[in-house]
């Protein structure tokens, strides 16, 4: 058996217990008070009085709780609500008087109005505080049950929000990138059958993983490396000898849990601002190690330049380093961040760090290339 308490429930025993000790203890001080002012009662006829009195009030706290509830002091009616309270107070104090002093008259001689006029007299005061404590009580339970809804709510909106990030991120194979994939496809086909088909298959690898993956936040730092190693491959075809890339890993990362897709715009944006906008030829170097408590993540470029202006920000360096740094707040808070440094005596490297831990995920997957 329990009872209801607004949305809460209490197991009955436990609700008499508390209801109990507040009936001893102002018993005892009502005898104590006694003793020093020489009008002393049998020690039990306290007691029975404060059980009377407080488990009077254990029974109407629900009805409390109930108005609380229905008028409660906040928002619009907050006037209202409190002029409400301010009779529904009285009228229930009154009623508590009323049916402790009906039970009263079962042990005492006197009659029921004489019970009321004692009980109104002496107890009137404790029991209008009673239902203004029993009313901020729910007031403060019904707070903190809206404060634990709305964080729940946020915590939902901002899984939404990640999950729409990663699915505009995927989308974000630029059209330009997929354009000129199937451009350089096509020209090979007349050229190089062989290596038209390994571009096509990797394409084709790289999209079906996208798609595959696309509800998960997290995944192996191996399986990002899986999926960088087939878009880098379709870049080394296109420009050929003007790119190479380097991949230095630290082996205990490779099962670190990373967000997906995190290193692929990262690496688009190196050689979109690099080797896309510059002459000459371009080295793209990642590297993964752990330091301390943190994942720390590489992605440098040799023939770029950072507008000292940014500071180390990642404005003005492409939409993908902007949805990077949103995300790992998202994932992280202040736990990981990204920034951008200028390389000496050029280029330009991108500095993830995250906090490092082991995911679940066992895929092995292909060895990763580091030509």
């Amino acid at each position: 058996m329990k009872v209801r308490l607004g949305t809460t429930e209490i197991g009955f025993r436990r609700y008499l217990a508390l209801w109990t000790g507040i009936a001893v203890v102002f018993a005892v001080q009502r005898h104590l008070n006694a003793q020093l002012t020489g009008q002393e009662w049998d020690a039990w006829d306290y007691l029975r009085w404060s059980m009377i009195q407080w488990y009077t009030w254990a029974a109407l706290a629900p009805l409390v709780f109930r108005l609380a509830a229905l008028y409660p002091r906040q928002g619009e009616f907050r006037i209202r609500g409190l002029g409400v309270q301010l009779l529904a107070s009285v009228a229930v104090t009154m009623l508590a008087l009323m049916v402790g002093a009906a039970v009263s008259t079962v042990f005492e001689p006197s009659s029921l109005l004489e019970q009321i006029r004692q009980f109104v007299g002496q107890h009137f005061a404790t029991g209008f505080l009673t239902y203004w404590a029993l009313f901020a009580i729910q007031q403060a339970m019904a707070f903190h049950e809206e404060k634990t809804r709305r964080e729940r709510e946020a915590d939902q909106l901002a899984a939404e929000l990640a999950r729409s990030r990663l699915q505009a991120l995927k989308s974000q194979l630029q059209p330009h990138f997929l354009f000129n994939t199937l451009h350089a496809i096509a020209t090979l086909l007349r050229e190089d059958a062989l290596t038209a088909e390994d571009m096509l298959l990797r394409l084709s690898e790289l999209l079906r993983a996208f798609l595959e993956d696309y509800e998960g936040q997290e995944i192996s730092l191996r399986r990002e490396l899986v999926l960088l190693d087939l878009y880098l491959g379709i870049q080394g075809v296109r420009f050929k000898d003007r790119l190479t890339t380097r991949v230095y890993v630290d082996p205990a990362t490779l099962d670190c849990a990373v967000p997906s897709l995190i290193l692929q715009p990262i690496v688009e944006n190196a050689i979109r601002h690099g080797i896309g906008e510059r002459v000459g030829a371009d080295q793209i170097e990642i590297e993964a190690r752990r330091e301390g408590d943190n994942l720390c993540i590489e992605v440098r470029n040799r023939n770029s330049v950072l507008d000292e202006s940014a500071g180390g920000s990642t404005r003005g360096h492409g939409i993908g380093l902007s949805n990077t740094a949103l995300r790992l707040h998202e994932l992280y808070g202040d736990a990981a961040h990204v920034r951008l440094d200028m390389l000496w005596p050029q280029g330009v490297a991108c500095r993830i760090q995250l906090p490092f831990r082991e995911t679940e995920d066992a895929d092995e997957g292909p060895e990763i290339a580091s030509a």
